[in-house]
């Protein structure tokens, strides 16, 4: 036993060495540079040891709009896209004529280029003074004066992004769910039939419960990677997300690294460092949540 524990351990090393140089190492340096005040790229100084770089990104109006921005992502993405997801798999699975064509047509926006596909968004929500996107024409149909959903009020361009976002993570949810469905036996349903048990019921007490590890998984990663969301506000607003008042936590690391105001690696780390922790916090309380609720 012990001679096959050696092995074990010897078929882990790379693997743990990679993840030490690549992950570890790095996490460390971020969290020692957190601490180095004032630290700047160009005179590689730092006025002193202590919380001044956390003091100053919470004094920063432009972060605690990010934090907002990034809490009201997760809390409507996430639920949203996982509910929806579910019942067009369950749709996916009940039909068969065409299922695979179906199946490809809903995982199409997972594979579509992330700029292409904001393109698209742009020109559906567009309102300009020559002409005005899809999105406006149908709120014309009910009487509602055009939206600048791009350029105009907060909850317009939050509601955008929002539904971007959606879009963008929902395909890879239904392929996750389809596959779970499928392999659901199916003398749990012909069970059930017999007992007269309705459709509402046997979604609730088979199909839920045999697919929950699945809808656990998707929820956990789903909060991941909305925290880390950027890339998509940037498809939809352009690089200056903060005259936007559209900027995520990862788009504020960003800018202290390499934009307009970057340079500051302090900073960046100081905000990265909170979003790792805010990530973490939320990711053991799903886990901690999936062992009461999810049947293995």
């Amino acid at each position: 036993m012990k001679k096959n524990n050696l092995k074990a351990w010897l078929y882990l090393l790379p693997a743990f060495i990679l993840l030490a140089i690549f992950m570890l190492y790095p996490l460390i340096d971020v969290f020692t540079y957190s601490f180095e005040e004032n630290f700047k790229f160009v005179s590689q100084e730092y006025t002193g040891i202590g919380f001044g770089n956390y003091k100053y990104i919470f004094s920063d109006p432009d972060f605690i709009q990010s934090i907002k921005n990034t809490f009201i992502l997760v809390l409507i993405t996430v639920p949203l896209s996982t509910g929806i997801a579910l019942l067009i798999s369950i749709g996916l699975n009940s039909i068969k004529p065409l299922q695979k064509v179906f199946q490809t047509i809903f995982f199409l926006p997972y594979v579509t280029n992330t700029l292409a596909v904001g393109l698209v968004f742009l020109i559906i929500f567009n309102k300009t003074p020559q002409s005005i996107g899809i999105a406006n024409m149908v709120l014309r149909w009910f009487h509602i004066e055009p939206i600048d959903f791009i350029k105009g009020p907060y909850w317009a361009k939050m509601f955008v992004l929002c539904f971007y976002v959606i879009w963008t993570v929902m395909p890879f949810k239904i392929l996750v769910l389809v596959g779970a469905l499928q392999s659901v036996k199916k003398e749990y349903y012909d069970a059930a039939i017999v007992d007269h048990a309705s459709r509402f019921t046997m979604f609730r007490k088979i199909t839920l419960p045999m697919i929950s590890p699945m809808v656990s998984y998707l929820i956990i990663t789903g909060f991941i990677g909305a925290f880390k969301e950027y890339n998509n506000a940037v498809a939809l607003f352009g690089e200056d997300l903060n005259s936007e008042q559209m900027n995520t936590i990862v788009g504020y690391v960003y800018n202290m690294l390499y934009y307009e105001t970057g340079g500051y690696p302090s900073y960046a780390s100081a905000a990265a460092i909170v979003l790792f922790f805010i990530i973490l916090t939320i990711t053991c309380i799903n886990l901690i949540f999936s062992k009461k609720k999810v049947v293995y």
